[in-house]
């Protein structure tokens, strides 16, 4: 009896250690082991094995009460964020059954006999080109100009070789403004020859002086080489035709080529395989800090080599820049420091899929170092894609652009550190197709909350995400009409002060539609 008794109780033993060995290798640690930052997937099945390992993560979003950064924990006795739904994070402004409307109206013609030739010399980046092309439409169709397809700016800081082609759909360009407009590849050679009239457009202006100032021109000339193209059509007070043309042909006509499409969408696809995403234009690159003289949070080094850039850069007028009073009016874009800060404070759960919409950041490690540690997602192009896949754009600046443009218009959620071209184009687009979630950081008074944390006088978590959170609750995208011009502001600064067309389109290309109830129809209104 005492041997069976001994026995038996060997056997619950064994059974018991059998378990519990078994219990462990069912059910394993319930937390995911994320992949080292800089060495994120480069293909949609690794981004898939990270998804299963994150799933039950991605579940928690909304109860996750304060992501974890690189500083202590909140202590006990302080306040903590409340969490913030995930619904409520993601969910993008109502547009008010606002739609575009760009259709010409019914006594818009084809065009007619062409006068001459508009060659246009685009200068600046990706998008200061974009707006500039989509504005030489509307000028070649106000001055009855066949357009030759647009040279694309290459003596940019850039220093960019690429050709219209290389970034945009040229065919898809031509056949798709036929009815707007007569455009051509090249200038015909029996043209090459003549006599052309140079001529830098001025800024901001309306159908008087192209009708009559630059259409005079015709007199004498043939063709009319538009030496820039930023800026030269007034953002208001234009027929509405020539508006919904300059809509058709940005958001419409003006495609990327078809490789860029192709690597673009393959980016949104590895993107959105984590979940919805927020595109964040981190604009802390080396041209931008240099230009705008902003050294916060820099090494004595690193400020006195971005002051060295300025002042060896000629077509740079201001060179002498007091760096903190620039940050303390707002002009200055946010630190990635900074930045993560805004995103904590708003509710963005650590383990937020972020894109990376920029070039190399200044600094690289030393500067990401805060960002990383609370928001270990990022990602950017050079993470989501190997080089041989990326390897026809790597040294073209404008290309490039083009892959972080598609990507950020297709995210959940866009933030734009500073409101440059790519801010302005990228958040125009999105009200376009429907106002889409983006979040307008106020920069001037982030930076007195982040100087106030800074100080010790204000606390992240609850005493500094109540104030955030409400200063941005109407800086999100929901629609309204364009902003005019400041009041008291005259001649060319009143110009300057207006919002850009191309940052809000309505109320020229889009209307709101409203149901009507007794008859089952919907109408159109202004």
């Amino acid at each position: 009896m005492r041997k069976m008794i001994t026995c038996a109780i060997c056997a619950f033993a064994m059974v018991a250690v059998l378990s519990v060995h078994v219990h462990v290798q069912v059910f394993p640690s319930r937390v995911p082991v994320l992949p080292d930052p800089y060495k994120l997937p480069t293909t949609t099945t690794q981004v898939r094995r990270l998804l299963k390992g994150m799933t039950e993560q991605q579940q928690s979003w909304s109860r996750e009460v304060v992501p974890p950064h690189s500083k202590a924990p909140i202590a006990p006795h302080q306040e903590s964020v409340n969490a913030v739904p995930a619904l409520k994070l993601w969910k993008p402004p109502s547009n008010r059954d606002y739609s575009p409307c760009v259709d010409p109206s019914s006594n818009y013609t084809a065009p007619g006999e062409s006068s001459g030739y508009l060659l246009v010399h685009t200068n600046g980046g990706l998008n200061q080109m974009r707006a500039g092309i989509c504005d030489m439409v509307a000028v070649a169709r106000i001055i009855h100009a066949t357009l030759v397809v647009p040279e694309l700016d290459k003596n940019s800081f850039w220093q960019d070789t690429s050709i219209f082609s290389d970034v945009f759909d040229e065919d898809y360009f031509i056949s798709s403004l036929a009815s707007d407009v007569k455009i051509v590849r090249k200038l015909p050679k029996d043209m090459s020859g003549v006599t052309k009239a140079v001529k830098h457009f001025r800024s901001w202006s309306g159908m008087d002086y192209y009708k009559e100032e630059i259409s005079s021109l015709w007199e004498d000339y043939k063709v009319i080489r538009a030496a820039k193209s930023d800026s030269r059509l007034a953002n208001n007070n234009l027929p509405p035709d020539i508006q919904k043309l300059r809509c058709r042909a940005c958001y419409e006509a003006l495609r990327f080529s078809p490789q860029i499409e192709a690597m673009g969408k393959l980016l949104v696809d590895r993107m959105r395989a984590y979940g919805p995403y927020i595109a964040l234009h981190l604009r802390y690159e080396k041209d931008m800090l240099a230009f705008s003289g902003c050294t916060h949070g820099l090494s004595v080094a690193e400020a006195d080599e971005l002051k060295k850039i300025r002042d060896d850069t000629s077509y740079w007028k201001i060179k002498d820049i007091d760096s903190e009073e620039q940050r303390s009016k707002g002009y200055c874009p946010l630190t990635p420091t900074e930045v993560a800060m805004l995103l904590t404070a708003l509710g963005y759960p650590s383990n937020t899929p972020i894109y990376i919409a920029a070039g190399e950041i200044y600094g690289g490690d030393a500067h990401m170092g805060e960002l990383l540690t609370r928001y270990p997602l990022l990602m950017s192009k050079e993470k989501l894609a190997s080089v041989e896949e990326l390897e026809r754009f790597l040294k073209h600046a404008s290309q490039m652009a083009a892959l972080d443009y598609i990507v950020s218009v297709a995210s959940a959620v866009f933030i734009p550190t500073y409101s440059g071209n790519m801010a302005r184009a990228v958040e125009g687009h999105r009200r376009y197709l429907g106002h889409q979630k983006t979040v307008t950081p106020d920069r001037k008074l982030l930076v007195r909350l982040f100087d106030k944390v800074e100080r010790g006088k204000l606390r992240e978590g609850r005493p500094l995400a109540t104030r955030v959170i409400e200063l941005h609750k109407k800086r999100q995208g929901s629609p309204r009409k364009r902003k005019g011009p400041i009041s008291g502001t005259k001649g060319m600064d009143r110009f300057r002060s207006e919002e850009s067309f191309y940052v809000n389109p309505l109320p020229d290309c889009l209307c709101q539609r409203q149901s009507s109830l007794s008859t089952g129809t919907s109408s159109a209104i202004r």
